[in-house]
């Protein structure tokens, strides 16, 4: 769906509930209320798809603003320290941005939901605690500059972004970062997810429109979309369907053959999601099974 801005993701969720009629709905990766955009939703049995698009790849578009550094490093946050930005040069923010572009290791925000001691940082930070969490890697597979606006007056630069990155990257710390490396500082004022895996933006809908009538997409379509396809016989369906393993899809040793962690999608000759396979040696076995002909809207995923 396309989550509103000044809603958690947990608020969305509540609200799923009410609209589908059930208490069994997910989601798969948390947007901070401030943001909007891509947010997928698992509902009923396509709650169990959504660890495998947690750590699929994300697409931002961003407003940055050097010149002004936050305590959340976004525009939530109070402001704790200003510099003028005015010096800063277009060559100077291209240099800066091709320095965070690739693999880099990222200190995220002080206030994200990571657990500290079993603590939320936020929570330790609301309460006045100093926390300093530690870099982590990620990966920003693109860091494009669309447009840069200069005030002369407030001594600040804004700059309209892309970022395309690995999950578990936080761009607020991006944009914190790049304030950093200018030596000015700098907070995130807009955001918006475009895309998680293969869901994008034209694909969402508004809680408004989901309100009208509650259109998701077919459980099947949303794991064809994910992960690697498997089509079954007839005989294969009914042995995946208790759980017992078969001949594998690919041969030993194939480079990229399907794993637990990340599996291929089998499907059954009606076209049914079947279950998640991974190949062992010769076999392939279930990771999980879903009986035959659940592909409906009532296990559906929502993107």
């Amino acid at each position: 769906m396309d989550k509103p801005q000044g809603w958690t993701s947990h608020d969305v969720v509540g609200r799923m509930r009410r609209l589908a009629g059930t208490r069994k709905v997910g989601h798969a990766g948390t947007l901070d209320p401030m943001a909007t955009g891509v947010l997928v939703l698992g509902i009923n049995k396509a709650t169990r798809l959504l660890t495998y698009i947690v750590g699929t790849s994300k697409t931002y578009t961003a407003t940055i603003r050097l010149g002004q550094s936050t305590v959340t490093d976004d525009a939530e946050g109070e402001i704790t320290a200003t510099a003028s930005a005015a010096g800063v040069t277009d060559e100077g923010i291209h240099d800066a941005v091709a320095a965070l572009t690739g693999a880099i290791q990222q200190v995220p925000s002080s206030v994200s939901a990571i657990k500290v001691n079993g603590e939320r940082a936020y929570a330790r930070v609301r309460s006045g605690e100093d926390v300093k969490l530690s870099a982590r890697p990620v990966t920003i597979h693109r860091f494009d500059v669309h447009d840069v606006r200069r005030d002369l007056a407030a001594e600040v630069v804004d700059l309209d972004v892309t970022v395309e990155c690995s999950s578990g990257t936080y761009i607020r710390a991006l944009a914190r970062d790049l304030g950093d490396a200018l030596g000015v500082g700098g907070h995130l004022t807009a955001l918006r997810r475009t895309q998680v895996g293969p869901y994008s933006i034209d694909q969402a809908r508004t809680l408004e429109q989901l309100a009208e009538e509650l259109n998701v997409l077919d459980m099947s379509l949303a794991a064809r979309a994910l992960m690697p396809n498997r089509e079954l016989t007839a005989g294969e369906t009914a042995e995946i369907s208790f759980g017992r393993r078969i001949a594998a899809g690919t041969e030993p040793g194939t480079p990229g053959a399907p794993t637990a962690e990340h599996p291929a999608a089998a499907f059954a000759p009606d076209g049914s999601l079947v279950a998640l396979l991974a190949d062992a040696g010769p076999y392939a076995k279930p990771v999980l099974v879903f009986a035959p002909g659940n592909g409906t809207a009532a296990a559906a995923a929502e993107a």
